[in-house]
């Protein structure tokens, strides 16, 4: 059974899906994906469907799930490199990528996760700074 290999990047995992997802092959990426971002403790995923020609409802599936999964653990999912035919297909099939964030490439995935990570660093941990008006607004 094929793997589909998980880099790490810095706070990111990249997740580079090169070859036909079957059933056993989507399960044991989100178990392996589930693992490594517990492992490493990532708040970002980047899912890189490039060489993908086409996306059917079963991946678009996975897709969804993966990224359900990662925002469990805390991990944001970004999903790059999607063609347009493969955009126009999900469309057309009805499938709405819930929790699924996308970017045109690698880069602009990471810089979308960083944006994010930076928006969430200006919460305040006590609610109490809130009320006094004490709270960080700035990481």
């Amino acid at each position: 059974m094929e793997r589909v290999p998980i880099l790490k990047i810095g706070d990111i995992l990249l997740v580079s899906i090169q070859i036909d997802m079957s059933d056993q092959t989507a399960v044991t990426l989100q178990e392996d994906l589930a693992e490594r971002i517990v492992a490493t403790g990532c708040h970002g995923v980047i899912i890189d469907i490039t060489a993908l020609d086409i996306v059917d409802s079963f991946v678009g599936r996975m897709l969804s799930t993966i990224a359900s999964i990662s925002k469990v653990l805390d991990a944001e999912t970004v999903v790059v490199g999607m063609r347009p035919a493969v955009a126009i297909t999900l469309v057309e099939l009805g499938l709405s990528l819930n929790g699924i964030r996308t970017a045109l490439n690698v880069e602009r995935g990471m810089e979308l996760i960083a944006a994010t990570r930076d928006d969430d660093a200006g919460y305040a941990d006590d609610p109490e700074d809130v009320e006094s008006g004490t709270a960080a607004t700035s990481p």
